[in-house]
């Protein structure tokens, strides 16, 4: 049996806010965290850095260019068999039409509302509102 508990894969998450205070949120095409609702972000390939990687992943969940600021937070997730290390970068959109694709089988501009709804109704990735909370990243309330 092989031991993977010490395989860690580096990942990077978008915690973007469009000119209305809502967030960005994909939904999980794929496992971990299948059909429910998250950051866009995704693996760092081993000839990217962390802003490449966030572009590319955003570009390819979610059709949209952003400008990439600093790091707002991080955490590390258990998978069935590694350890992800995820580092969330605080991003600028300037324009808000979104195209679901690749990981994502869906994606919207949240409102804090529709947030708390998601979060009350365990449609949110695990622990997924509490980081934001802590992290001062939640959506405004209008």
């Amino acid at each position: 049996m092989t031991d993977f508990g010490n395989v860690v894969i580096r990942c990077v998450g978008a915690v973007v806010h469009d000119r209305h205070g809502r967030l960005l949120l994909i939904k999980r095409a794929n496992d971990p965290g299948q059909g429910k609702w998250s950051l866009p972000g995704g693996k760092v390939e081993e000839s990217e850095d962390d802003e490449s990687a966030l572009r590319r992943e955003l570009a390819e969940e979610t059709g949209l260019s952003v400008t990439i600021g600093p790091a707002v937070g991080r955490l590390t997730r258990a998978g069935s068999h590694c350890t992800y290390d995820i580092v969330d970068y605080s991003c600028r959109v300037t324009e808000s039409n979104i195209t679901p694709g690749d990981d994502a089988s869906d994606a919207m501009w949240t409102d804090h509302a529709t947030f708390a709804t998601l979060h009350r109704s365990d449609a949110l990735t695990e622990g997924l509102a509490e980081l934001l909370e802590q992290w001062n990243c939640l959506p405004r309330e209008a």
